[in-house]
């Protein structure tokens, strides 16, 4: 069974913009497009006129908006429309288990406050089983960097990163451009020196070197498989989410990772994820693995 990518309509421009995204990425893979309208009638407790078969309409039209908007636009994808009886995060979350993406709409905030990303948005990406990408509504956002590179985030061992780096090197191949692959480091505390550590180091020439050979040996598999791809490996002393904001300036997409954790509170984004899902210009995927 082919697995569709699912965007989440709510009338908003960045629910439109979403789409429009989602659309094109669709196109580019030749999947099918499964547009969302998640609404559930629950009657206020207020002295108000409520009227159920209007609020129905209403939403009715939403995503008929979307889908005229796409189908318009891509009239060679795919695409179903269906209104959905459920909350927003339980509809999408729900979508997510049979998705090959999910992609949500992410409200500007502000060039200093960066962008909003809703509490359900949060809540759908910390969950999720599949890779979910935000879009801005901006011009940039939504595709204005369509000729710039994919930049990826790669941290942790080979085998900590092989989804999302299997996930950027699709997106760069089915763009045909580059792809900069991004290892973010800093300087161990004082404590954290053993001489285990340092003897690895040390056979790789420095602390520098040692993190470009992590990076090198993580993109091996990868490079194989997409010969195509040009790949731009970047190493740099600083914060992740610093490195790779800057990296991204110029960017297409952003493709970082998400570690699938069991909790009782729930799953989390992770620092490096928050910080370019608030700040990044470009859209921003965020690719759950183990």
């Amino acid at each position: 069974m082919t697995r569709a990518i699912v965007t989440g309509v709510d009338g908003s421009a960045e629910s439109l913009a979403a789409a429009d995204w989602a659309a094109r990425e669709a196109a580019l893979r030749r999947l099918p497009l499964r547009l969302v309208h998640a609404w559930l009638w629950q009657p206020l407790d207020l002295p108000i006129v409520q009227d159920k078969e209007a609020q129905g309409r209403s939403a009715d039209a939403v995503l008929g908006e979307a889908e005229t908007h796409v189908v318009s636009r891509y009239p060679d994808v795919p695409v179903t429309a269906e209104l959905v009886s459920d909350t927003v995060v339980a509809a999408l979350l729900s979508e997510a288990e049979r998705a090959n993406m999910l992609v949500l709409g992410s409200r500007g905030y502000g060039a200093i406050a960066g962008f909003l990303l809703g509490s359900c948005g949060q809540q759908v990406i910390a969950a999720s089983p599949c890779p979910v990408v935000s879009v801005r509504a901006s011009g940039v956002g939504a595709g204005a960097a369509e000729g710039g590179e994919i930049v990826v985030g790669q941290q942790g061992e080979a085998e900590d990163s092989a989804h999302v780096l299997e996930f950027a090197f699709e997106a760069a191949a089915t763009r045909g451009t580059t792809l900069r692959a991004v290892r973010a480091w800093s300087l161990p505390p004082i404590f954290a020196y053993s001489p285990g550590s340092m003897r690895l180091a040390d056979e790789a020439g420095g602390l520098a070197p040692f993190q470009k050979k992590a990076l090198e040996h993580a993109l091996s598999p990868w490079r194989k498989k997409y010969p195509s791809v040009t790949v731009v490996p970047h190493v740099e002393l600083g914060s992740a989410g610093q490195v790779l904001l800057s990296a991204s300036a110029r960017a297409q997409l952003l493709v970082l990772g998400r570690r699938v954790r069991r909790s009782p509170i729930g799953g989390r984004i992770g620092s490096s994820a928050h910080a370019a899902l608030h700040h990044a210009s470009c859209p921003v995927a965020v690719v759950p693995h183990p």
